[in-house]
């Protein structure tokens, strides 16, 4: 069975990060905002492996990072700058992540995302009407999923 999860490689993160951070000074939560908003929701990097990066990239010298209310903003030195032009690719890490994807597949990630977002509003807010109906299609949508992978027997 093929596995439709984005394909994230070894460097992707750090090729991102200095990508990002080559157009304009971020913090480390907007470059993980920015990431998934350009790979279309696809690839989301997490802050365990983002700010690893970013500490690794100060080290080497390649950016560093001020704080300022609260928050750490970096930029590029210019051996960061530098570093990011030879090694200038013609598909950012967040294309090569996304196209990981079959569209369809992509597509299908997309909406289970937007009935979990739902599904949150629903624990946190509905009254017992509505999480009894919501019980009752949840269990209708598994039924029918299987269904639907049943037919391909």
């Amino acid at each position: 069975m093929p596995d439709f999860a984005p394909r994230v490689r070894k460097g992707d993160v750090r090729a991102a990060l200095l990508s990002l951070l080559g157009e304009a000074p971020r913090n480390g939560y907007q470059m993980i905002q920015d990431i998934e908003e350009r790979s279309r929701g696809v690839w989301r990097p997490s802050p365990g492996s983002v700010y690893p990066a970013l500490q690794q990239l100060e080290d080497e010298g390649l950016l560093t990072g001020d704080e300022a209310g609260g928050s750490r903003t970096y930029r590029l030195t210019e051996l960061g700058r530098k570093h990011l032009s030879e090694r200038a690719q013609t598909l950012s890490p967040w294309e090569q992540v996304a196209g990981s994807v079959p569209e369809d597949r992509h597509e299908l990630r997309l909406l289970w995302g937007q009935v979990s977002e739902a599904f949150g509003h629903l624990a946190r807010i509905a009254d017992d009407r509505q999480v009894a109906a919501a019980k009752q299609l949840l269990q209708r949508t598994r039924r029918s999923i299987f269904k639907i992978l049943a037919e391909g027997e």
